[in-house]
């Protein structure tokens, strides 16, 4: 299985050198190539080391040596026809030398990442199939840039765009990243729907606000409180901005429903404003607040629910997820040329209900708040470096700590401060 996985990455690396940025096939005749079929291809091969210290404040397997992780991904995009559009995209995972093994999105051998067909009619596209969503800034719904694997769901999505409005109506199902060949699946009780517009408040788009409706069902969720069948419904709105000197994003959002036969009231109210003095200087601050469960034992669940967020919301080395927390998180950003950025952010966590526990991306939870009181989780300074060298080649590095504060000591053992250290290269064809 190793060779074979090895093969596949060799491939993989030289289609990527051999193909080129875009092929394009058609008649060559000028006066039949408006109608004939226009296929493009391309993808991108990633290499990322990474090196956890006392990964998760000690909880995961002990690790001096680090890890490799590879993502490889190739597409084909046909323009069949005015209206009909098909799109393949495969993809493989690796991971190589985890002392704990592979993660969830660490590894997929080989399967359909993307399958999906639009068909347009004027204003209107209906996509169906295998795809990827992400809305506003992917608080609540990503692609999962940050991991290994991105993620994806399969289902049907109408997007309706006129003027400055884009609606988008869908529903879907969760598909499941498995370490197989071509056997992840969407037979995973998680289901999500809705309707999310966006209204462009200027010819620009440089201003304009979100109204949104999210569903979501899961048949096995897990909070403090237990586990249980959960539907939640989230309403929410966004408005952002900017201008030369000044940026703003701020969100608010109410999610309603059921967790077996407790109810949910849960919030969230998050902002990111930025100034630049100067326009290869950034100054900004996050500040986030999502509610907790006030009493694990009563008929109602707190717990805020942020769906499919980032992968690295808080950045790599945080496990975290932004449920139950309070987050300030200031952040500079440093352009000294176009193609390079540095980026230093120290972010301070607490939780917001003594009663209730610090939850992981995937939904998961990692400490309950059983048995203390406090509400300081840690603090976790970072740098990252990105550097754009060519149109096709990047590179990233990333170092960042994160201390065990009173409540990760008090909800221990293990209670141990993260590093974490890690750097990619990325070519995209």
């Amino acid at each position: 299985m190793e060779s074979a996985r090895a093969l596949l990455g060799v491939l993989m690396v030289l289609m990527a050198a051999t193909s080129g940025a875009e092929a394009q096939v058609g008649i060559r005749d000028a006066a039949a190539s408006a109608a004939a079929p226009k296929i493009s291809a391309g993808g991108q091969g990633r290499e990322q080391y990474e090196r956890f210290a006392h990964e998760e404040w000690g909880n995961e397997t002990p690790d001096d040596s680090g890890y490799w992780l590879q993502r490889y991904m190739f597409h084909v995009d046909a323009q069949m026809w005015r209206r009909l559009r098909a799109y393949v995209e495969v993809k493989s995972g690796i991971e190589v030398g985890r002392a704990g093994g592979p993660r969830p999105p660490d590894e997929d051998t080989l399967d359909l990442h993307q399958g999906f067909v639009d068909l347009s009619f004027g204003p209107a596209t209906v996509r169906v199939g295998r795809q990827e969503l992400a809305f506003g800034t992917q608080r609540l719904i990503s692609v999962r840039e940050g991991p290994n694997m991105r993620q994806t769901f399969d289902g049907a999505d109408l997007v309706i765009e006129h003027g400055r409005w884009r609606v988008d109506g869908f529903g879907t199902r969760y598909v499941e990243t498995d370490t197989g060949v071509f056997d992840d699946s969407s037979n995973t009780g998680r289901t999500l729907w809705g309707v999310y517009v966006v209204h462009g408040r200027d010819a620009g788009g440089t201003a304009g606000i979100d109204l949104y409706y999210l569903g979501y069902r899961r048949n096995e969720a897990s909070f403090d409180q237990g586990t249980d069948h959960e539907v939640r419904h989230s309403w929410g709105v966004r408005a952002w901005g900017r201008s030369t000197t000044v940026d703003y994003n701020t969100e608010a959002l109410l999610q309603t429903g059921t967790f077996g036969q407790s109810r949910i009231r849960a919030w969230t109210v998050a902002s990111d404003t930025g100034y630049r003095p100067v326009p290869a200087l950034r100054v900004g601050v996050r500040a986030d607040l999502t509610s907790g469960d006030a009493d694990r034992h009563d008929d109602r669940l707190g717990t805020f629910n942020p769906l499919f967020p980032k992968g690295d919301y808080f950045g790599l080395v945080s496990p975290l997820a932004p449920s139950n927390h309070i987050d300030l998180h200031p952040q500079v950003t440093i352009n000294p040329r176009p193609n390079l950025v540095v980026r230093t952010i120290w972010l301070f966590f607490w939780r917001q209900q003594r009663d209730d526990g610090i939850y992981g991306i995937p939904g998961n939870l990692i400490r309950s708040g059983e048995g203390t009181h406090e509400r300081f989780v840690g603090q976790s300074p970072g740098l990252e470096v990105e550097w754009q060298a060519t149109q096709h080649l990047s590179f990233t590095g990333n170092l960042a700590l994160f201390t065990a504060g009173p409540f990760i000591r008090e909800s221990g053992p293990p209670a141990e401060d993260t590093t974490y250290v890690a750097g990619w290269v990325t070519y995209r064809f």
